[in-house]
């Protein structure tokens, strides 16, 4: 995923500067800084930072923002607390399970914790990518979706992927018009997308 995001921003700063300088006036210094390694944290050092950011915040509605407790997941003002210290993409690793999709493989140190991670853009943008194992264990994908309260019958073409065949398989998911926002230096996502969806539009 880092490799990936790597070479897309390197392939556009060498084929399209002078449209994000000229025509757009992206400071590219925060995409040339876009090269690895990437700094990682895992959830729990996540959060610990974010307490410490939260207890020095002196503005009370962003310290009300930053409030967390373990087993939450990230919002946009916690990703854009922790984003203020790095000048390229963060990766946080080990999210709890419970914040996770019912599919994504427990840690197996640690069962409250997820094989999963999540790429953190600077400058606010937030996760532009987000992936993590699948789990390849027919009866631990069944208990997953016990705890998850999801309806088995609606799920059974996915447990039989396992049933019939698998092996242990990772992925991730990379959210192309929060990409193009960051590259871009755009304000909202909203600017990326041909069609995006407003208070007043029905249709196209």
């Amino acid at each position: 995923a880092t490799d990936f995001l790597r070479c897309v921003v390197q392939q556009i700063l060498q084929q399209h500067e002078r449209e994000l300088t000229d025509v757009l006036g992206r400071d590219i210094a925060v995409l040339q800084k876009v090269h690895k390694p990437f700094v990682r944290l895992t959830y729990d050092e996540a959060l610990t930072q974010l307490a410490q950011l939260q207890q020095e915040e002196s503005d009370p509605v962003l310290k009300q923002q930053l409030d967390i407790s373990w087993g939450m997941d990230f919002g946009s003002p916690h990703e854009t607390a922790l984003c203020r210290f790095f000048d390229r993409p963060l990766v946080v690793t080990h999210f709890p399970a419970q914040t996770k999709a019912f599919y994504m493989k427990q840690h197996p140190d640690d069962q409250k914790l997820s094989c999963s991670f999540d790429v953190l853009a600077p400058d606010g943008y937030g996760e532009i990518i987000g992936g993590g194992q699948r789990e390849d264990d027919m009866h631990r994908l069944l208990e997953s979706m016990k705890q998850h309260k999801l309806p088995q019958e609606q799920f059974q073409w996915y447990v039989d992927l396992r049933r019939y065949g698998s092996v242990k398989h990772a992925g991730f998911g990379l959210g192309l018009e929060r990409l193009v926002a960051f590259v871009c230096g755009l304000a909202h996502v909203r600017e990326t997308i041909a069609f995006p969806r407003t208070l007043e539009r029905l249709t196209p």
